[in-house]
């Protein structure tokens, strides 16, 4: 899939209210979810015992909620980018969801709606609905609308 790319803030001003795209499918591991509670000191065995978690609720360990919501950045980074801006960062989440969880091995990946594009925050805010979708799943892992401020 190849990214989007968009030529200054006026030509993204023309794309709100689309769909921009889809990421490519990336792989959650093990170790992945390892790392991530390692680094939040959230070692609930839901996640990070795999012997435990087989006969658990979800037949095997799952992402964090909120590292599925993390992964947003990378994959959204790969639906789109913007030319001719000095840097992007992120502002916040809005109404963040996790209706399903993100079983380890599992496939996600991001679409990406572009809802508003604003001045503010220095720059342009930028307002988006990711829905991280995992392959074979009827519901979203995640589904949040998450805030950038774009600089030009």
């Amino acid at each position: 899939m190849a990214v989007r790319t968009f030529s200054g803030i006026d030509d993204l001003r023309t794309a709100v209210g689309t769909h921009l795209g889809y990421s490519p499918w990336h792989t959650v591991t093990q170790e992945q979810v390892d790392l991530f509670a390692e680094a939040t000191g959230d070692h609930q065995w839901i996640h990070v015992d795999p012997e435990r978690a087989a006969s658990g609720p979800f037949g095997g360990t799952i992402a964090h909620g909120y590292l599925t919501l993390s992964l947003v950045p990378m994959l959204v980074w790969q639906v789109y980018a913007v030319e001719g801006i000095a840097m992007g960062v992120n502002y916040g989440s809005d109404r963040v969801r996790f209706p399903s969880p993100v079983r380890v091995g599992s496939q996600v990946r991001a679409g990406v709606e572009l809802l508003a594009l604003e001045p503010g925050g220095g720059g342009f805010q930028l307002r988006a609905r990711v829905t991280v979708e995992v392959e074979g799943q009827g519901k979203p892992g995640c589904v949040a609308e998450v805030l950038s401020v774009l600089v030009p």
